[in-house]
C-alpha cells in the first residue's frame, strides 16, 4: 500500500495536457492517463497520447471510444465543415468548438475516479492563449467541482474531488517554458487539428498559438509544419 495520491489526468496527446499530466507527476501523483477516440478528425493525436502517458510512467493508460461524430456540430468530427485557416477571431467561440467537450471528458474521468479511489483529476485547460471555448474557463472548472461534490457516494460522502488545472492562467509561451523546465519532449505532442499527413498543417487556430508561444518563449519549436505559421495570431 502507498500514502501517494492517485489521479486521472487527461491526456489528449496536446502540449497542454502533456505539460499538466507532467505537473501532476511533478507534485507526486500516481497518474491513471485517459484519452477519448471521439473520433476527431485529428486523430493521430492520440499517438501522441500514447506516447506520453508512458513517458510520463502512467500506470494505467485508457484510450476510450467514445464517437461524438454520432452528434456532429464541430469542425473536428464532421468532415463537411471546414478547419478555419484564417487566424485567431477575438470574442468569436469557432467552429472547432466540440459541443460539451470538456463537460464530457470531465465525467468520463470523474467516473473513473471514483471507481479507481482517485480524487484528484487534471486537465490542461487554458484561458487566456486558447480559441475562446467556454469550457476552458475558470468558471467551468469551479462549477464541475461543485457538480462532482454532487454527483457522486464520494462527494455526498464528504470526500470531495479536485479539478486541478494548473495551466489556467498561463500564456502559450509560459506553457512551452514549463515543458521546457519539466524537461518534457515537447515534440511528443501534437496539437494540429487538421493534419496534413504526418505534419501539423501550420494554419489552423491551434497550430498558430503553438507556433506563437515557442516564439514568445524564445525556445525552439520541435513542431513539423506542411506551412510556416504565422505567429500574430
Amino acid at each position: 500500500m502507498t500514502n501517494t495520491p492517485l489521479s486521472v489526468v487527461l491526456v489528449s496527446g496536446g502540449l497542454d495536457s502533456m505539460v499538466a499530466a507532467a505537473l501532476a507527476r511533478e507534485a507526486g501523483h500516481r497518474l491513471l492517463a485517459l484519452s477519448i477516440d471521439y473520433n476527431q478528425r485529428h486523430l493521430v493525436e492520440l499517438a501522441a497520447a500514447r506516447r506520453i502517458a508512458a513517458a510520463l510512467g502512467a500506470e494505467r493508460h485508457v484510450v476510450l471510444p467514445l464517437d461524438l461524430s454520432a452528434f456532429g456540430g464541430s469542425a473536428l468530427t464532421d468532415a463537411s465543415i471546414a478547419v478555419p485557416k484564417d487566424g485567431v477571431v477575438a470574442d468569436v467561440i469557432p467552429v472547432t468548438y466540440v459541443p460539451a467537450r470538456n463537460t464530457i471528458f470531465l465525467s468520463l474521468a470523474l467516473g473513473w475516479a471514483e471507481a479507481a479511489g482517485a480524487r484528484d483529476l487534471w486537465i490542461g485547460v487554458n484561458a487566456l492563449d486558447y480559441s475562446g471555448y467556454p469550457d476552458c474557463r475558470p468558471e467551468f472548472i469551479a462549477g464541475f467541482e461543485r457538480l462532482a461534490e454532487l454527483a457522486t457516494r464520494a462527494g455526498v460522502e464528504g470526500d470531495p474531488f479536485r479539478i486541478h488545472a494548473p495551466l489556467q492562467t498561463m500564456t502559450k509561451a509560459d506553457i512551452a517554458r514549463e515543458a521546457d523546465r519539466l524537461g518534457i519532449d515537447a515534440g511528443m505532442s501534437w496539437s494540429c487539428y487538421d493534419p496534413v499527413g504526418d505534419l501539423h498543417c501550420g494554419r489552423c487556430d491551434s497550430c498558430r498559438l503553438r507556433a506563437r508561444g515557442f516564439v514568445e518563449a524564445g525556445l525552439p519549436d520541435p513542431t513539423r509544419y506542411a506551412e510556416r505559421p504565422d505567429t500574430g495570431r
